[in-house]
């Protein structure tokens, strides 16, 4: 039963918001099966979900293994059943077990309403049911970079042959088959290839000379480090696991003497995060990254006085994440985002104004892996208006800085709020990247990018001023408190959200 209970936790919604499906099985380093094995049957099991429930549904076999005092979670029950009805084994795969024949005594009652359902939908086999096609559900562009913390882009190709043999394409819409290889135009060292293409059996990915991630997850790292002009030696990654961010952001750094502090709160996280790091950086270079298990919302800004730049890529609703399970109604599913936006909203605002107050921050990129405005430009909205971040000197950066050439910009219209004037909606916009999903080659995608202007600082010792002298004058103002009133009263949500929090990745 050992394949069912590791493959059970990639059917679970909370283990959906860390990238897409091969991504999360292949890249954890704790399965004892095989992860080609998990993955096509948790891939299998996701296609034909909607059936399966109506079976477990119909054949009332939950109750039946309550009755029996068995504690078996959907997603086994889902696993079990489809490899019992929908497998072309037809059997479950493992010896003695209590769940296995408790499971099995409802065999004749699973199979019968499995005839009926077939029966409904005319169709004569598993292969006849009506489902989404496999690639509807996965990325249409497997993407790996080249690790350039332990190998140079210029040796790469000579010490694999197997990359240096792929034909080069100009589109990553032509690779429609295995032996194609697609240089991406937007973030260096970055490539994509057929998903299918068995990149995890070569020694680059053995030896942490590739790293799979996801082109959008690339995005920001590279608009922290894109300037030429603004270089960061020591930079924070505020949630961090599993590490593909972290590991990106490592290599950007200049010297072996730079620093990326790496937050994560979760326990178990944090070990993956470790695993992916080690595995990235080797023992040669393990000072680029130093871990830290906490809640970077606890952390003082003041004990990180030399941090220039911080990544903050937080909790999201996960809406531009097309590599997960089938949803039996899109209507109900739409309804649990709703009622999930604004508590993460109000938690993303919160983190990402804490990143900001970092004494020699100069730059702040907030992301996330959702389509909404709500997690998004409302979110750079709110801010923009925040009083004491204005204060500070924070604004989006121009789009020169960030990504230029790439065209999905921010939603202007979202920012009609903050002015009337179309060219200045269209600036705020371009400090602002968006990648549709499947459309744009992956996962759908935000990224914003704040820069500290240069005299804030002299100006907000110019406003302490003006406070001190309105205090000595008995004059009390209460404005210092109206940039934080709306978070104060979202305390208890913003809390909520936050336990749910345990970083992001793709």
């Amino acid at each position: 039963m050992k394949l069912y209970f590791e493959a059970e936790k990639f059917l679970k919604p909370s283990n959906n918001n860390n990238g897409s499906l091969q991504s999360r099985i292949f890249n954890d380093t704790k399965l004892t099966n095989s992860p080609k094995h998990i993955y096509a049957v948790v891939y299998s099991t996701l296609k034909y979900k909607p059936y399966i429930n109506i079976i477990i549904q119909k054949s009332k076999i939950k109750q039946s293994l309550q009755m029996k005092k068995l504690k078996i979670s959907d997603e086994l029950l889902q696993l079990l059943i489809h490899d019992l009805l929908f497998s072309s084994k037809g059997r479950i795969q493992s010896g003695k077990h209590p769940i296995k024949d408790a499971f099995l005594s409802n065999k004749t009652r699973l199979q019968a309403e499995f005839t009926k359902l077939k029966l409904k939908y005319k169709a004569k086999s598993v292969s006849e049911l009506p489902t989404k096609e496999a690639d509807e559900d996965e990325t249409p562009v497997r993407w790996f970079r080249i690790n350039t913390i332990k190998i140079d882009p210029a040796s790469f190709f000579k010490k694999y042959p197997f990359f240096q043999n792929l034909q080069p394409v100009s589109t990553f819409q032509e690779l429609t088959t295995t032996g194609m290889l697609y240089t991406d135009d937007y973030i260096p060292n970055l490539f994509g290839i057929y998903p299918r293409e068995k990149i995890t059996s070569t020694e680059a990915y053995k030896n942490g000379h590739i790293i799979i991630q996801d082109r959008a997850s690339c995005f920001p790292s590279h608009i922290l480090n894109q300037d030429p002009s603004d270089i960061h030696h020591e930079v924070i990654d505020a949630c961090a696991a599993p590490g593909n961010k972290t590991t990106h952001a490592a290599s950007y750094l200049p010297t072996p003497e730079s620093v990326v502090y790496a937050f994560e709160r979760d326990a178990k996280r944090v070990e993956i995060l470790k695993t992916m790091c080690d595995r990235a950086t080797g023992k040669t270079y393990k000072s680029l990254i130093q871990i830290t298990h906490a809640d970077f919302l606890t952390t003082s800004p003041q004990d990180f006085t030399n941090v220039t730049g911080l990544i903050v890529d937080p909790s999201c609703s996960g809406s531009g994440i097309f590599g997960r399970a089938l949803e039996d109604s899109e209507q109900q599913q739409q309804e649990v985002d709703t009622a999930r936006l604004n508590k993460l909203a109000a938690f993303q605002f919160k983190i990402v104004k804490h990143a900001m107050q970092f004494p020699k921050a100069r730059k702040v990129v907030y992301s996330t892996c959702s389509i909404h405005a709500e997690e998004n430009e409302k979110v750079v909205i709110d801010l923009l208006n925040d009083a004491e971040i204005k204060k500070q000197g924070w604004c989006l950066a121009p789009r020169e800085i960030v990504i230029p050439e790439w065209e999905r910009r921010g939603w202007e219209q979202e920012f009609s709020s903050i002015s009337g004037d179309e060219e200045e909606r269209k600036r705020l916009a371009g400090g602002c990247v968006r990648a549709n999903p499947k459309e744009d080659g992956g996962i759908g995608f935000f990224a914003a990018c704040f820069i500290k202007q240069k005299g804030a600082k002299n100006n907000k010792k110019k406003e302490s001023a003006r406070q001190n002298d309105q205090k000595k004058n008995g004059s009390k103002e209460d404005k210092v408190e109206d940039g934080n009133n709306a978070v104060d009263k979202m305390d208890k949500e913003e809390q909520e959200a936050q336990d749910e929090w345990s970083g992001f990745e793709d």
